[in-house]
């Protein structure tokens, strides 16, 4: 399994052309390589105006991006496909997930797709998002490509271990949006002993403690520099097993993204 940063960055909601492009240029040269976006995202063509800034091999670049739901047909997975690789301003994508599947999914219809445009070179690998884990079975059943990443919620309150393990038997990488809980880990008793004890913050050690976890990458979004660094400066941040076992503890579980279509309502 080709190795990914532990810690990437997300670009949900990042939509101003400049400090979109900003915040991604600065991240590369601050040493992030994993930069995630989506065509739903609306920010590809700012996303890959900044990976073009940057004073960085764009080989050196982990870029990935996902099909929304109203072009998953067969055709229309191409199609769109291309259209995402113009605005990006690049040739091939390191990774192409299903953003979801829901009603317009259709594992027949759909994989195929992503198995050609895996064979053509188009996308180095494919990855599947917001997926149940019957979704998954289906998934493996149906492509040629191995699944490389599911991306999915994790965080210390939404800690998905049974996707976890899904991901360490399938030798995927599970990668974790909204890691820090929209900044509800900073109300977490739990998460804020294990920061005082560290000298860190509450996001630091939540990012941490994702880092700390065999097939799991967390891609925090910001617009801020600050942050980044924050972000960043978690790579260093070692738990130990009492801090692991802390937080594996919480009993508390509340998805934040969970809207009515999603496939596990």
């Amino acid at each position: 399994m080709d190795e990914l940063s532990k810690i990437g960055l997300g670009t949900y909601k990042n939509t101003d052309p400049e400090q979109c492009s900003e915040i991604v240029s600065t991240a590369l040269e601050m040493g992030y390589r994993h930069i995630d976006t989506a065509q739903a995202y609306d920010n590809e063509a700012h996303v890959g105006t900044g990976i073009e800034r940057a004073d960085v091999n764009p080989d050196d670049v982990f870029l990935a991006t996902k099909v929304w739901d109203d072009t998953l047909a067969y055709d229309d997975v191409l199609s769109s496909t291309d259209e995402s690789l113009d605005r990006l301003g690049v040739e091939s994508v390191d990774l192409l997930y299903v953003h979801w599947p829901r009603d317009t999914y259709d594992a027949e219809e759909t994989l195929p797709a992503f198995d050609e445009l895996h064979d053509e070179g188009t996308i180095e690998h494919v990855g599947l998002s917001n997926f149940t884990p019957e979704q998954l079975d289906e998934a493996r059943d149906t492509l040629d490509a191995p699944i490389f990443a599911h991306q999915v919620e994790m965080h210390p309150l939404l800690q998905q271990e049974e996707l976890h393990e899904y991901a360490r038997e399938d030798d995927h990488w599970l990668v974790a949006y909204a890691p820090i809980a929209r900044g509800e880990v900073t109300e977490i008793d739990e998460i804020q002993t294990v920061a005082e004890k560290h000298d860190a913050t509450p996001h630091q050690v939540s990012l941490a403690w994702l880092a700390s976890k065999e097939h799991v990458v967390a891609i925090p979004k910001t617009s801020s520099e600050a942050h980044l660094r924050d972000n960043l400066e978690a790579r260093k941040l070692e738990l130990d097993e009492e801090d692991m076992a802390t937080i594996d503890g919480i009993e508390r579980e509340e998805r934040l993204i969970d809207p009515d279509d999603a496939p596990w309502n």
